[in-house]
């Protein structure tokens, strides 16, 4: 008697390609597409028969952008809260089913051997390891984590700009702190400037921090997985056995990865959301 194992490998740092003629186009924008695609669908048939009275999709979809908007309302305050809601609601639904859609059989652990002389030259696996799979998790490629931080920041400084000034935003970073003036204003100043030029180095990693923080947590949790399911195969155990460890042991890890998607998602929007925050109402908080 013969099992067969899925066909898995440990997820490689970088996307693959599919086609020559498309560059862009790699196993983990696919995933990306997909996601896009689902949410889109969902969203349109939750609101495509509006009732007074939510029922369904419409019920399910209210509430969470509710609670969505009641959570970053508190953090970035109602005056923010209409501009940067829309991004930080996308953020958290694209980066939580992007984590939860990893999780599905065959994305990362389905695809086709390449010619290792040439991308887009593919033949199937009889035996042997996965060299591309057709769908890698979206937010375990670096290129994804870190175009979404760096939309973030750029959006972020033109906010704190468009609530600040420049003058004001220059002020909030260098400036001395505290209300002081006068002489004690003067010989604090050298030290309050070297603090703005520490704040700005600080910001300048803080797309990196996201980035990686993010990537990091998915892409160690998918290669966990593979790990996992092929473990037996790795041990020797007889096929019997080592197939009935691909079955059993990635369970208590694949309710781990749920858990941890949802807490990468919250993470992720609520530092985004607390970045503006810092940025759009130092003012105010100085004025009381």
């Amino acid at each position: 008697m013969s099992f067969s194992f899925p066909i898995a490998a440990a997820i490689p740092l970088y996307a693959d390609k599919f086609f020559l003629e498309a560059d862009w186009l790699t196993n983990s924008i696919l995933v990306s597409l997909l996601v896009m695609a689902i949410v889109l669908l969902f969203a349109r048939r939750a609101t495509k028969d509006v009732k007074l009275v939510p029922d369904g999709p419409q019920n399910r979809f209210e509430a969470i952008v509710e609670t969505l908007y009641d959570t970053v309302e508190e953090i970035v305050g109602p005056h923010m809260v209409s501009k940067a809601f829309s991004l930080l609601a996308t953020l958290f639904i694209f980066i939580l089913v992007s984590n939860w859609f990893a999780l599905l059989p065959g994305v990362g652990s389905i695809g086709f051997a390449a010619d290792s002389s040439q991308v887009g030259a593919w033949h199937s696996i009889s035996a042997g390891d996965l060299k591309v799979p057709i769908l890698r998790p979206t937010t375990a490629d670096l290129n994804m984590t870190l175009a979404m931080a760096l939309v973030f920041m750029a959006l972020w400084l033109y906010w704190s700009i468009g609530e600040m000034g420049v003058g004001g935003f220059l002020k909030h970073m260098f400036g001395v702190k505290g209300g002081l003036k006068g002489f004690m204003a003067i010989v604090l100043m050298p030290i309050f400037f070297m603090v703005g030029v520490i704040e700005v180095v600080s910001i300048a990693f803080r797309p990196v921090s996201l980035s990686l923080r993010l990537f990091g947590n998915v892409f160690a949790g998918e290669n966990l997985l593979v790990t996992m399911l092929t473990l037996g195969k790795q041990l020797g155990l007889p096929d019997f056995i080592a197939y009935l460890s691909s079955i059993i042991l990635p369970l208590p890890f694949y309710f781990l990865e749920l858990l941890i998607g949802l807490l990468q998602a919250m993470v992720f929007t609520l530092l985004c959301a607390v970045y503006i925050t810092l940025s759009t109402t130092h003012d105010e908080e100085e004025a009381h």
